[in-house]
């Protein structure tokens, strides 16, 4: 495929928006485009507009759609994407999750494709992961769901091929997937792409850092030269800039940048704990918070040895880590929806793009590995305007890395303590009183049940001679139960380590920080070096290596640490506690054939 062009492509917006190409307005008649131009550009440029989404132009099913949904303004994203979208333009995007971009790329896709039926699988979007493709393929579905005839079919790694082989085989507008699944469908023919003219990527930086790039590389080359590209991003390296470069024509830019009152509320706050005490810590975190909770750790084993604890300790638990199967990974996510499930026990890839209004409280157990991941992480909750709460455990060893975290987000992480048996019985005593409460003020409807309770009550006073407070006695005697309303555990390790941690000397830590050839603590608990016979005398990049690792195995790009190419070996960190099936398919991986 011939490059397209780049250099100084990627100008200002200012330029960019004077050099709109009309004749890309393919879907609108050829009388009314200047003035479609211009009712565009002017959106794009309004602050706040009265009518929301009506002056771009979008036909009536869609603003259906929108309606049904309580859509009523543009986010900022969508204000500045819909318009360029929409007279065909290439668009670099950078902005973070929760901003509202999979709208701003789908709404003018859909406008574009109801208008142009004839051709077959238009549109394909890339994502990094399953749960993502998931969510962005019933985006489109509940975006077009008052068009009619308009399909949209997911492929990614898990499920089976036939279906997905059967779906494609019918009539499809937009395609959503991972790498590895389009390209085993383009490679077997049973994905036809010669009709796709339009490419999406999204969450393109996740792609890269799970070692996609090569990949998606290979999936451009083989679709149709002439087409618009879409790429949006949280962050901006250069590895995304050169993609850019390579593959966009005279994009628009647009960079969104995080806002302030949506990051208001989501109140972020930290706590310092040891790493012997944190199931502990979490146990009494949960005292407090245990509806809706999602508890991010490093790795798969770790989430089902704090779901087991958690679940004997009485919560509503599920996991989701790589080795779940996708129907598994979508009826957790529809049960935790639903309240069925409390508490979701995750690890980052996993959880990506996961979007449950649910949501109020993130855990950070484990430390995050950098500020992409921290941002994505307590991104899973006061998204669309709701309000939430983000926790993180911090040991001893991790404070640089929280004053790096709250240098790099430019935002002050709030101190906490972990809760004592004091303000834990207080929080119990506050719910018994007030479900009690809101249990007489409940207005059964069941005439059955109300008939029910008074024969109950007669029957106690007449027969047994108890009054009303004997009575209301017995029934919060029930409610508890026969285990000690109060917890008694000894909580003096709580008062204990927070003076200890406040008031430590930072000695020991800068004494090892003065060895510059020694790996820190926080790696060598969690990691483990491997050899690989392979380095710079073959030509191995370290992009290589990680996009081998991620293909061969289920190691997250993130997970991978510290990697060194000497001449002809290599030294890759990887998660200390991997199973020995990973170990054995590390053994056989290729880089670079």
């Amino acid at each position: 495929m011939a490059l397209k062009k780049d250099s100084n492509s990627l100008g200002s917006e200012q330029e960019k928006s004077k050099n709109i190409d009309s004749s890309l307005l393919e879907f609108k008649t050829l009388d009314n485009k200047k003035e479609i131009e211009s009712q565009l550009l002017e959106v794009s440029k309004g602050d706040d507009n009265e009518n929301g989404f009506l002056d771009f132009g979008f036909n009536q099913s869609i603003l259906n759609s929108l309606k049904n949904k309580g859509y009523k303004n543009p986010t900022p994203i969508q204000k500045a994407a819909i318009p360029e979208l929409m007279l065909g333009r290439d668009l670099l995007g950078q902005a973070q999750t929760g901003t509202g971009k999979t709208a701003a790329f789908a709404l003018p896709l859909i406008e574009k494709l109801t208008d142009n039926k004839e051709l077959n699988a238009k549109v394909l979007v890339m994502t990094p992961t399953r749960e993502l493709a998931t969510q962005v393929a019933e985006s489109f579905k509940s975006y077009s769901s008052e068009s009619s005839n308009f399909k949209t079919v997911a492929i990614y790694g898990g499920t089976d091929y036939r279906n997905q082989i059967s779906a494609l085989k019918r009539k499809v507008d937009v395609v959503v997937g991972t790498p590895g699944r389009i390209m085993d469908h383009i490679r077997q023919g049973t994905f036809k792409i010669k009709d796709i003219n339009c490419l999406v990527l999204d969450e393109a930086d996740e792609m890269l850092n799970m070692g996609f790039l090569e990949d998606i590389e290979w999936i451009i080359d083989q679709l149709p030269e002439n087409k618009q590209m879409v790429l949006f991003s949280a962050t901006m390296p250069s590895e995304i800039r050169n993609i850019a470069k390579k593959y966009l024509n005279d994009p628009a830019e647009i960079l969104i940048k995080s806002v302030k009152k949506e990051t208001q509320l989501i109140s972020q706050k930290f706590l310092y704990v040891q790493r012997h005490h944190k199931l502990d810590a979490l146990k009494r975190i949960l005292e407090l918070n245990n509806e809706g909770v999602i508890i991010f750790v490093r790795t798969k084993l770790l989430t089902t040895s704090i779901a087991e604890a958690l679940e004997n300790s009485g919560h509503t638990v599920a996991v989701l880590n790589g080795d779940i199967p996708q129907n598994q990974r979508e009826n957790t996510v529809e049960r935790l929806k639903k309240g069925f499930i409390n508490i979701l026990v995750a690890t980052d890839v996993a959880a990506r793009g996961l979007d449950v209004e649910r949501i109020k409280l993130v855990v950070n157990y484990d430390f995050p590995f950098d500020k992409e991941t921290y941002t994505h992480r307590i991104g899973r909750t006061g998204r669309a305007g709701r309000s939430g709460e983000a926790i993180l455990f911090v040991n001893q060893r991790e404070k640089h890395f929280l004053r790096n975290l709250e240098n790099s987000t430019r935002t002050k992480i709030e101190e906490i303590n972990i809760p004592s048996n004091k303000i834990i019985n207080e929080k119990r005593m506050e719910k018994l009183i007030e479900n009690v409460n809101e249990s007489s003020l409940a207005k059964d409807e069941n005439e059955e049940n109300k008939a029910l309770i008074i024969d109950v009550l007669d029957n106690l006073k007449e027969k047994y001679s108890m009054d009303h407070s004997n009575i209301a006695m017995a029934a919060i005697n029930l409610l508890i139960g026969n285990k000690s309303f109060f917890v008694n555990d000894d909580d003096s390790w709580i008062h204990k380590q927070n003076n200890t941690d406040r008031n430590r000397s930072n000695r020991n830590n800068n004494n090892r920080m003065r060895n510059s050839n020694r790996r820190n603590n926080y790696q060598n608990d969690s990691f483990e070096t491997y050899k690989f016979n392979f380095g710079k005398f073959d030509g191995v990049r370290i992009a290589n290596i990680i996009s081998s690792i991620c293909n061969s195995t289920n190691i997250n790009g993130r997970s991978i640490g510290k990697i060194q190419i000497f001449n002809d070996y290599s030294l890759v960190d990887l998660p200390r506690d991997l199973q020995r099936e990973t170990k054995n398919k590390l053994k056989k991986i290729k880089v670079r054939n």
